[in-house]
């Protein structure tokens, strides 16, 4: 699960980590009192939103003054970063910086312990740095049974530092770190940058964190903060019925029971030049209401042309699952093309109750994903 900067920047100062003041505003005017109460003529503004690459694309500014403020606040909230709306931005006070460093904690599945990773090549360019000089980074394996004592910590901070006051310094920022880290199931914990300011000072000026999922029964308050796109809100949904759905993009819905047949549907699909819309399981049974919420699941998404069924019928007979289908398609108004695959237990009655429906009735899973690319060229056409 991923959180906002400045909600990673209160866990932060929870723990004692060194931030930038800064304040969350939803708008230009909660920006402008956000500038009154920093009292700074120089601040940032920052949009918050679950990706990277937010300086790249213009949603970090820096302002002089509040006309360029509510310049800079209007022009970023409402921006489209990489298919994410910014709906509030991050206004904090402005920090001289003498020089930026990279430090996180993450989870290496490699060593199968945390590892903390470190630069002096912090900023926008991490990820470059790391593609080609990757000698820049420095790596320290994490025993789970002992954390960060002193010691590795003061050779971890000689690795940005070579003033041992500000190793001192910054031997409690990587133990405060790695604390927060662990107590928080945390499965990254991030700092880019970690700057020193021309005043000599440590600090935290964005704040980056990802959490277990598995864990976060553990971490109501953390849960709380979990804010779901309009596709992990459709996913949720489809659990809480009992389904196991995935947005895909494609534009063939594809309702499946069993998810080993789910993946081999998709790969077919693929085989055959078309490209699935989604992934959904919809188990063994025949329950007309399960179809019908799992077709509404399907035709919300209105990139769909054609529908897919591929049903294996084992302790679930095809004739069971037909009077399903066709029952709850008494319900259910459609336009699109349903492609139906029915085999296994009475399969051939099946088939049979499903012919002279508006079905296209597939007896293998060639012919049905054959059949659904083509239809899907047709509606193109």
């Amino acid at each position: 699960m991923k959180i906002h900067e400045y909600q990673a920047k209160e866990i932060f100062a929870s723990y004692d980590l060194p931030v930038d003041k800064s304040i969350i505003c939803r708008s230009v005017e909660d920006a402008v009192k956000a500038y009154n109460q920093l009292d700074s003529q120089k601040v940032i503004v920052k949009a918050q939103v679950h990706t990277g690459g937010r300086g790249k694309a213009g949603g970090v500014k820096l302002a002089d003054g509040e006309i360029e403020l509510r310049k800079h606040a209007a022009a970023i909230l409402g921006m489209d970063i990489r298919g994410f709306t910014v709906d509030r931005v991050l206004v904090g006070q402005a920090v001289n910086i003498e020089k930026e460093y990279y430090v996180s904690y993450v989870i290496d599945r490699n060593s199968k312990s945390a590892i903390l990773m470190l630069s002096r090549e912090g900023g926008m360019d991490i990820e470059e740095v790391a593609r080609t000089t990757p000698e820049k980074i420095h790596k320290f394996v994490i025993d789970p049974s002992v954390g960060i004592p002193d010691y590795l910590a003061r050779e971890a901070a000689f690795k940005l530092f070579d003033d041992i006051e500000l190793v001192r310094r910054a031997v409690p920022i990587f133990r405060k770190l790695y604390r927060l880290f662990v107590e928080n199931d945390a499965s990254l914990a991030e700092i880019n940058p970690l700057v020193l300011t021309k005043e000599g000072s440590i600090m935290a000026i964005d704040a980056k964190m990802t959490f277990d999922d598995n864990a976060l029964f553990r971490h109501p308050k953390i849960a709380g903060l979990k804010e779901l796109t309009d596709e992990e809100k459709k996913e949720q949904n489809a659990r809480d019925k009992g389904f196991s759905y995935v947005h895909l993009g494609g534009d063939i819905g594809c309702m499946v029971n069993g998810a080993g047949l789910a993946m081999a549907t998709m790969d077919m699909i693929k085989l055959y030049g078309g490209d699935p819309a989604n992934f959904l399981d919809i188990g063994g049974s025949s329950n007309p209401t399960k179809v019908i919420e799992a077709m509404k699941l399907l035709l919300s998404d209105k990139d769909v042309k054609v529908v897919l069924i591929n049903i294996f019928g084992g302790i679930t007979r095809c004739d069971d699952v037909a009077g399903g289908l066709l029952e709850a398609f008494r319900q259910i108004r459609t336009n699109i093309p349903i492609v139906i695959r029915l085999t296994g237990t009475n399969e051939k009655q099946g088939r049979a109750m499903l012919q002279g429906s508006h079905f296209h009735v597939a007896e293998t899973m060639s012919d049905a994903t054959r059949k659904a690319v083509e239809l899907t060229k047709q509606y193109q056409d």
